[in-house]
């Protein structure tokens, strides 16, 4: 049987051009969602201001993606290659959860007060581990 003809190359044709139509941004964010509840973590537990906004700024850029508002490469991205960043690689009804982490965790970038700052990446854990 020549296997260019099988019965089986529609079925497989139909397959490939399935797989090829899925969207650059479909990438699966649990990744990215993982990454950014670990940092977010670490940020509650460190034990000075800079070690806080360093790990809110890996949640912040996991979240946002390379090519999001917000992102900044200076810190690092733990999510790197992990995807386009959470909020965009997720369904609508969880990039609302996602956004709120988001300002959660850049009003954390912004405290002053390591107690408060602290408190904003406990926060945006837990509203982030809503969307997973």
């Amino acid at each position: 049987m020549n296997p260019l003809f099988s019965p089986f190359a529609p079925v497989a044709a139909a397959s490939f051009l399935l797989l090829s139509v899925v969207p650059a941004g479909a990438a699966d964010a649990s990744k990215e969602l993982t990454t950014a509840i670990t940092h977010a973590g670490l940020a509650a537990g460190s034990a000075d201001l800079k070690m806080v906004q360093t790990h809110l700024h890996h949640v912040v850029n996991c979240l946002v993606g390379p090519g999001g508002a917000g992102f900044d490469a200076g810190p690092g991205n733990p999510c790197k290659d992990q995807g386009t960043g959470a909020i965009p690689d997720s369904p609508p009804d969880k990039q609302k959860i996602l956004q709120t982490a988001l300002a959660v965790a850049q009003s954390g970038l912004a405290e002053t007060d390591l107690a408060k700052a602290k408190a904003d990446a406990l926060e945006t854990q837990a509203a982030i581990k809503k969307a997973e």
